[in-house]
C-alpha cells in the first residue's frame, strides 16, 4: 500500500504540489493567528497603559482618624493595616496624613492643606532645604505668590475644629515634577483646596490643629496585574478587596475601570477579528482543497475503475486515495505551522514574550487539526461521491457533471446562509455567521454570477459558431462545458472581494489613525511645559517666535461644570494648528484682544478725590507682562477731598512692563486683615495716573465692574474715572471691590463645540475656572475641535490669562508647533524659561494608535486576504492543469480538421481568462457592496472615538491598486499554467 500511495504521488506532482500549497498557507494562517492575536493583544495592552492617566493606575486607602497627638504611631498602624488588606502582588503603599486649615488670602478666608507624604522631596524641585524639623513647611511657588510669601516668612493657618492658630515657617518652595507619574495622581495632594497644599514632616501633626487627620495610601498597580497576565481578574480582585477594606471602615477608590475596559475592549477586538479572519482562511482552504481534490479524481477516474473491475472494496480504495492525500497534507502542514510562526513574529513583535504562551499554542494545535482532519473530510467526500459511480460512467472520456438539482439546492443553501450571515451583521451581532459575512456576500455573488455566465457563454458560443465566429463561439462554449469552472469562479470572486476589502480597510485605517492623532494633538507636533502661570507661557513663546509662524502658546483647561476648554494663541492658529472644515472658521474667535494699559516705572502716581464720610484704602493691581507676577500698588487710606497719592510698583521698570488689572477700593484692613467693601455713598474719583492717557482714564468703555453678583458703579465724571459703591446696597449684599480694565471683550467670545453645559441652559452662560465667573458669548458651534473633540470649547489665551489674573493656574501648558517649525526652536523656547515634560508629534501617536485592536485586525486581515487569493492562484493553477489534457486532445483533433492555430491557442485560455474576469469583476462589486450590505470594514476604535467621519474604506486609488494586485497575481498565475498547452499547440503547427 505504501509502494502504491506514493507511486501514486509521482504520477500526479502538479496536483500533489497543489493540495500541499494549500496545506501550508492554510497552516501558516492557523499557527499565525493565535500567537499573532495574544501578541498584538499584548501590544495594544502595554499602548493602553502608556496613554493611560496616571490616576487610573493608582488604588487609594483613605481613612479619617484623630490622631490624639501621635501621629507616627497611627502613620504606622494605618499603613501596617492596608498592606494585610491588601493583595500582596500589589506591592508597597506611599503613604500621607493632610489635614484642611483655613488661610487668609486678602480680604478673603481659603482653604489650605498640612501634609506629609512619604517620599515628597525625592517628587518636587526644591527652592530652598527638605523642611526636616516640626513646624518647616514648602509651600508651592503659586501658592507663595498667592499667599505673598517667601522662603523664611511664616504662615498663619486656623482649624475650623478648635478655632486654634498653627504658624508655620516656610522654608522652601516646590515646584512639581514628574505631574504625570502616579506619584501624583491623586487630588489629596494636589488640587483637592483651594491653594496647594504646604507640607511638613510627621511630627509637625502633633500640634492640637492637625490631629483630625485624613490618612492615605495610594498603590500604583503593575503593568501585569492590568493587563490580566496569566488569567489574572483585577476588577474581581479589586471587588473582593473593596468588601475586605470595607468592612475595616476605611475607603478603598480606583479609577482603573475605565483602563480596564479599555484593555478589555482592545483584546476582545483583536482575538475576534483574528479569529473571522482565520475561519473564513480556514473555509476557503477547504473550498480550495476540494476543488483540487475534485480536479485529480478526474485524473484517476481510469485507475478507480481498473481497481473496481480488480475487486477492490471501496473502503481499501478510500485508504488508497487518502493515503495519496494525506502525503502532501502532512508535508504542507509541517512547513506551514513554522512559517506561520515566523509570520506573526514578523507582523506582532517577539511572540516569545506572549503572556498567554499556553493558549497560543493550544489554539494553534486545534487551528492546524482543524486544517487536516477538515480537508481529508472534504477529500473523502469527494473520493466517496467519485467511487459511488459505476465503472462504465468512471471510463468515460466526457466528464459527468454534478447534478443540477443537488448543485442547485446547494447554492440555494449556500444564499441563505449568506442572507442570515447579512442579516445578523446589520443587526448589531458580532458574533455567529456576521464572522464571515464579507465572505458570504461575496460567495453568494459569486455562485449567482458562475450560473448566469455558464448559461450566456453556451448560448453566446453557439450563436457565433453558427455566425462563423470560431473563436468567440469555441470559447465561449469551453468556458460553458468546463466542469468545475463555475466553482473555481465562485473561489476567486470571494478571495477577490476578501483581499479589495482588507486592503482597503488597512489603508482606511491608517489614514483614520493619522487624522485622530492629528485631530487629538491639534499640531504636528505638541510640547507639555511646565511654566508659572499663562503670562509667562504665552511670554516665552511670543519671545522665541516674534513672527507667529511657527509655535503657538495653548493651555488645555477644565470648567468647574466639567466642559474642557481649549485656550489659544488666536492669532497664530491658523498658521500653526492643523485646522479642518468640520472645525468651522479659523477665524471665528475675535482679533487678538486690544493692548494692554501698561505702568513701566517702579513709582506711580495718582490724582484722586474720595467721596464720603468713611475711610477708603486705594489699591492698584499690576501684573508684569513677561513673569506674570502680580504687583499691589498700594496708595493707603485717602483722606476727604482732592489728593495726590504715590505708590510703589515694584519690578515695573522691567521691560516690557506691568498691565493695569484693576483698582481696589475698600474699607481699611481690620485688627485681622481683612479687607471689607465700600457701603452707601463712599466712592473714589480718579483723575489722573503715572504714565496713562487721560483719554482711557476718562472712557467709561475701558473700565469693567466684576462678574459676580452685586458690584462698584463705574462712571465718568468731567472726563475721570469715578467708581462708587453700588446704590442698591442696602438690598443686595456689595461682593465686588474692584473696578477692571476693560482690556477683553466682555462677554467672551467662544467656539462650541457639541451640546451646550446643561447649565447654560438656565442660567447665564459662564466659564468658572478663572477666579470670578466669565460671562461667554457663542461666536459659533462647529461639530469638533481639535485636542477637545466634539465636546468643548475654544476660547483665545491672551483673553483669559488676563481676566485670571488672579488665579492663573489651573490647565495644562502646551506649546504647538507647526511642520515646518525650525529645529532650534525648542531650544529658543527654553531659554525664554519653559521647561519642556513632554513631546509628541503626530507621526508618534500614529504609530501608538497602529498598536490598538483595530490596527491589529486590520492587519491580519490583509494577511488573510492575501493567503484567500493564494487559495484561489492555487486552485486556478490545478484546474488549468488538470484541463489542459483533455482539452488539449480536443484541440490537437480539430487542428487535424483544419482549425487555425490561432483560434486553438485563444480557445486554450478562454476558460481560465474568463475565471479571471469575471471572479475578478464580480470580487470588487461584492467588495463594493458587502459595505452597504453589512456595515464598515474598519473596525471601530477601541474607545469609541468618534469625532471625524470615518474615511473610506474603497477609496477610489485603493480600489484600483488592490485590483491590479488581484490581477497580476491570479493572472500571472493562470498564464504560467495555461502556457505549456499554448506552447505544445503552436510546435505542432510547426511540424
Amino acid at each position: 500500500m505504501f509502494m502504491l500511495v506514493i507511486g501514486a504521488v509521482r504520477a500526479r506532482t502538479a496536483q500533489v504540489l497543489t493540495i500541499l500549497l494549500l496545506a501550508a498557507l492554510a497552516a501558516a494562517v492557523a499557527v499565525a493567528g493565535p500567537w499573532y492575536a495574544y501578541a498584538a493583544a499584548g501590544r495594544a495592552a502595554e499602548a493602553d497603559l502608556g496613554a493611560a492617566r496616571a490616576i487610573e493606575r493608582v488604588v487609594s486607602v483613605r481613612s479619617g482618624a484623630d490622631t490624639q497627638g501621635l501621629p507616627e504611631e497611627a502613620f504606622a498602624r494605618f499603613t501596617d493595616d492596608v498592606k494585610s488588606l491588601l493583595p500582596p502582588e500589589f506591592g508597597d503603599p506611599v503613604t500621607g496624613i493632610t489635614v484642611t486649615l483655613g488661610v487668609r488670602l486678602g480680604s478673603e478666608s481659603t482653604s489650605m492643606a498640612v501634609a506629609h507624604r512619604e517620599g515628597f522631596c525625592a517628587n518636587v524641585r526644591l527652592d530652598g532645604p527638605c523642611p526636616s524639623r516640626k513646624g518647616e513647611v514648602a509651600v508651592s511657588h503659586e501658592a507663595a505668590q498667592r499667599l505673598g510669601v517667601k522662603a523664611g516668612d511664616r504662615i498663619s493657618m486656623t482649624s475650623s475644629v478648635t478655632n486654634a492658630p498653627l504658624v508655620l515657617r516656610v522654608v522652601a518652595l516646590y515646584a512639581l515634577t514628574g505631574v504625570t507619574e502616579p506619584y501624583w495622581a491623586g487630588e489629596m495632594f494636589r488640587t483637592r483646596t483651594q491653594i496647594d497644599p504646604a507640607f511638613t514632616v510627621l511630627e509637625t501633626f502633633q500640634a492640637r490643629p492637625l490631629w483630625n487627620t485624613t490618612l492615605v495610601c495610594d498603590v500604583e498597580l503593575a503593568s501585569g496585574l492590568i493587563r490580566g497576565d496569566g488569567g489574572y481578574d483585577l476588577a474581581a480582585v479589586l471587588a473582593a478587596a473593596d468588601t475586605r477594606v470595607t468592612a475595616s471602615r476605611f475607603r478603598l477608590q480606583h479609577s482603573a475601570r475605565q483602563l480596564l475596559e479599555t484593555v478589555a475592549r482592545d483584546r476582545a477586538t483583536i482575538l475576534s477579528g483574528v479569529r473571522s479572519a482565520g475561519v473564513q482562511t480556514l473555509i476557503l482552504t477547504w473550498f480550495a482543497v476540494g476543488l483540487a481534490g475534485w480536479y485529480t479524481l478526474r485524473d484517476r477516474r481510469a485507475d478507480t475503475a481498473l481497481l473496481k473491475l480488480r475487486g477492490v472494496t471501496r473502503f481499501r480504495m478510500l485508504r488508497l486515495a487518502w493515503g495519496q492525500h494525506l502525503v502532501p497534507l502532512l508535508t504542507g502542514v509541517a512547513i506551514g505551522a513554522p512559517a506561520g510562526w515566523f509570520v506573526a513574529r514578523m507582523l506582532a513583535g517577539p511572540v516569545q514574550a506572549v503572556p498567554d504562551r499556553e493558549a497560543a499554542l493550544t489554539m494553534s494545535v486545534v487551528a492546524v487539526v482543524a486544517v487536516l482532519l477538515g480537508s481529508l473530510a472534504v477529500l473523502a467526500a469527494v473520493e466517496a461521491a467519485m467511487l459511488g459511480r459505476p465503472v462504465s460512467a468512471l471510463l468515460q472520456r466526457a466528464v459527468p457533471g454534478r447534478g443540477d438539482r443537488r448543485a442547485a439546492l446547494a447554492d440555494l443553501l449556500l444564499l441563505a446562509i449568506a442572507g442570515a450571515a447579512i442579516y445578523q451583521a446589520r443587526n448589531g451581532g458580532g458574533e455567529g455567521l456576521a464572522t464571515v459575512a464579507p465572505a458570504l456576500v461575496a460567495l453568494a455573488l459569486g455562485l449567482l454570477l458562475a450560473r448566469l455566465l455558464r448559461r450566456l457563454a453556451g448560448r453566446a458560443g453557439s450563436i457565433a459558431l453558427r455566425s462563423g465566429r470560431l473563436r468567440f463561439g469555441m470559447a465561449g462554449l469551453q468556458f460553458s462545458r468546463a466542469p468545475g469552472a463555475d466553482r473555481v469562479l465562485a473561489l476567486v470572486v470571494v478571495a477577490v472581494a476578501l483581499f479589495v476589502t482588507a486592503a482597503g480597510a488597512w489603508h482606511a485605517d491608517g489614514v483614520a489613525r493619522a487624522e485622530r492623532s492629528a485631530a487629538e494633538l491639534g499640531a504636528d507636533r505638541v510640547l507639555t511645559v511646565e511654566a508659572t502661570n499663562r503670562t509667562v507661557l504665552l511670554h516665552a513663546v511670543r519671545t522665541a517666535d516674534p513672527g507667529g509662524r511657527e509655535a503657538m502658546a495653548v493651555v488645555r483647561n477644565r470648567n468647574d461644570d466639567d466642559l474642557e476648554i481649549l485656550e489659544v494663541d488666536s492669532g497664530r492658529l491658523a498658521a500653526v494648528a492643523m485646522w479642518r472644515p468640520e472645525y468651522g472658521p479659523v477665524t471665528a474667535l475675535s482679533p487678538t484682544p486690544p493692548a494692554a494699559q501698561m505702568i513701566t516705572s517702579d513709582r506711580v502716581t495718582a490724582t484722586v478725590r474720595r467721596d464720603g464720610t468713611v475711610p477708603v484704602r486705594l489699591s492698584l493691581v499690576l501684573q508684569h507682562e513677561a513673569t506674570g507676577t502680580a504687583v499691589t500698588a498700594v496708595f493707603g487710606v485717602l483722606a476727604a477731598g482732592e489728593q495726590t497719592v504715590g505708590a510703589a510698583a515694584e519690578g515695573c521698570a522691567v521691560a516690557p512692563g506691568c498691565r493695569i488689572v484693576r483698582w481696589q477700593i475698600t474699607q481699611p484692613p481690620d485688627r485681622i486683615g481683612r479687607l471689607k467693601p465700600l457701603p452707601k455713598g463712599s466712592g473714589v474719583t480718579v483723575r489722573a495716573l503715572t504714565q496713562l492717557n487721560p483719554a482711557i482714564l476718562g472712557d467709561v468703555a475701558r473700565w469693567r465692574p466684576g462678574t459676580d453678583g452685586a458690584n462698584l458703579n463705574i462712571a465718568i465724571d468731567g472726563g475721570a474715572l469715578r467708581i462708587a459703591a453700588d446704590e442698591n446696597t442696602a438690598v443686595l449684599r456689595l461682593i465686588g471691590t474692584s473696578a477692571y480694565a476693560a482690556d477683553t471683550p466682555m462677554p467672551l467670545p467662544v467656539v462650541l463645540a457639541g451640546p451646550a453645559p446643561a447649565t447654560w441652559r438656565y442660567n447665564d452662560q459662564m466659564l468658572k475656572s478663572y477666579g470670578l465667573p466669565v460671562p461667554v458669548r457663542i461666536a459659533g458651534t462647529v461639530p469638533g475641535l481639535p485636542a477637545v473633540g466634539n465636546e468643548g470649547v475654544l476660547v483665545d489665551l491672551d483673553s483669559v490669562r488676563r481676566l485670571a489674573a488672579d488665579s492663573d493656574s489651573g490647565g495644562q501648558f502646551e506649546v504647538w508647533l507647526a511642520r515646518d517649525a525650525r529645529p532650534g526652536l525648542i531650544d529658543d523656547l527654553v531659554t525664554a524659561g519653559l521647561t519642556v515634560t513632554g513631546d509628541q508629534t503626530v507621526a508618534g501617536r500614529t504609530d501608538w494608535l497602529g498598536s490598538q485592536g483595530p490596527a491589529a485586525v486590520v492587519l491580519f486581515a490583509l494577511l488573510g486576504g492575501l493567503a484567500a487569493l493564494l487559495l484561489a492562484a492555487a486552485a486556478i493553477a490545478v484546474a488549468a492543469t488538470v484541463d489542459n489534457r483533455t482539452l488539449g486532445a480536443q484541440l490537437r483533433a480539430l487542428r487535424a480538421q483544419g482549425l487555425a492555430v490561432r483560434i486553438a491557442v485563444s480557445t486554450s485560455y478562454a476558460v481560465t481568462a474568463a475565471v479571471l474576469v469575471a471572479g475578478l469583476a464580480a470580487g470588487v462589486l461584492a467588495a463594493v457592496l458587502a459595505i452597504p450590505l453589512i456595515g464598515n470594514a474598519l473596525p471601530p476604535f477601541a474607545d469609541g472615538w468618534q469625532v471625524l467621519p470615518p474615511p473610506d474604506p474603497l477609496a477610489p486609488a485603493v480600489l484600483a491598486v488592490a485590483t491590479v494586485v488581484a490581477l497580476a497575481v491570479l493572472g500571472l498565475v493562470g498564464f504560467f499554467a495555461v502556457t505549456p498547452l499554448a506552447r505544445r499547440l503552436r510546435k505542432a503547427s510547426t511540424r
